[in-house]
């Protein structure tokens, strides 16, 4: 089968590697019907050293279910599915509390002896725990489905996790820090969660477009200490009692400091990319909270599927061009340089 895989930074390649194959009775093969190209997928895009050895890459997909191991009940070959961007086995202790990205018995995507997810077909492990069945319609008749209900194997979950660990509810005022696929995310989750003011803080007009439409009620483009003084302007000198960080840099959890009302909460799902958070005895001060970390995107699916079968909410928006497998190199370049919000592929 054909399969993305990166050999470094800028040097990403479609190659023939092997079809994957049961290994454990725990595991199901799946034949992939959509995937993407994440934000978080650019890290390494920029900066992996070069290698020889080809790595699998892609997190998110859904598809069908070509095979199941002995010990896999709840699915059989036919069903749609769509996999979180890890695989756990939903029933230890973390998975139990919802915290389904510390499984003691789970694992990441393009790990060693892992299939990636931006191929043709996956091998899944603890495919029961890990996989979530879609209604079949959504591979025939309801198809237009697919881009939303792909976007729950990662980037809406994000956002609704940012927002959720901040605390969003009614009467919240929000500022969102990002106008990438998380940060645009968490404004429709925010939304949804009945947030009274949304501030999305981006300076593609494309993007904060789309914002303006996913629910945010003000706009701004202006960065670093300019645009701790728009958002401040725009709550009557207070900030927000929430801030969703969904960049990942340093100056974007500063900025976040400088944007949260006293005794707020800031939550950052951002990847980051900086060693250590610039918060001193000024926010310890302010009462300042600082919560947030990797989404356990399969603790949020079922939650969110429903809405988003029934039209309520469309994260798939943020696919904003689509591609075939073959074309994966160009679709990174596409987001590594901001043309494009986020890839879909089909392969």
């Amino acid at each position: 089968m054909r399969a993305t895989l990166i050999y470094g930074a800028g040097d990403v390649r479609v190659e023939d590697v092997p079809d994957p194959v049961l290994r454990e009775p725990t595991d199901a093969l799946v034949r992939v019907l959509r995937s993407c190209i994440c934000g978080s997928d650019l890290w390494p895009y920029g900066s992996r050293p070069a290698s020889e050895q080809g790595a699998r890459i892609g997190h998110e997909f859904l598809g069908v279910v070509e095979e199941v191991g002995a010990q896999v009940s709840g699915l059989r070959p036919g069903d749609v599915v769509v996999a979180p961007f890890v695989w756990a086995d939903n029933t230890c202790d973390f998975c139990r509390e919802g915290l389904q990205t510390s499984c003691r018995h789970g694992g990441q995507w393009g790990a060693p002896g892992v299939d990636g997810g931006q191929g043709e077909a996956v091998r899944v492990p603890q495919a029961q725990g890990t996989l979530v069945k879609l209604p079949a319609s959504v591979a025939g008749e309801d198809a237009a489905l697919l881009p939303s209900l792909l976007a729950l194997s990662d980037v809406f979950p994000t956002g609704h996790h940012c927002a959720v660990t901040a605390g969003v509810g009614p009467r919240t005022t929000v500022t969102v820090i990002g106008d990438g696929a998380v940060g645009l995310s968490a404004v429709l989750a925010a939304r949804r969660l009945g947030a009274e003011q949304i501030i999305l803080m981006g300076r593609h007009k494309d993007r904060t477009d789309l914002g303006r439409e996913f629910g945010a009620t003000d706009v701004v483009a202006e960065r670093g200490d300019e645009g701790v003084e728009r958002v401040r302007e725009l709550t009557g000198g207070d900030g927000t009692h929430t801030v969703l960080e969904c960049v990942g840099l340093e100056q974007a959890i500063v900025t976040a400091f400088g944007v949260v009302r006293d005794g707020g909460t800031v939550s950052r799902v951002g990847a980051p990319q900086y060693p250590a958070v610039p918060m001193g005895f000024g926010e310890f001060l302010r009462n300042i909270t600082l919560t947030g970390g990797v989404a356990p995107a399969r603790a949020y699916i079922e939650d969110l599927l429903p809405d988003v079968l029934e039209g309520r909410v469309e994260p798939g928006r943020v696919f904003d061009r689509t591609i075939g497998l073959d074309q994966v190199p160009d679709g990174y370049r596409a987001m590594a340089d901001r043309q494009a919000i986020k890839v879909l592929i089909r392969p």
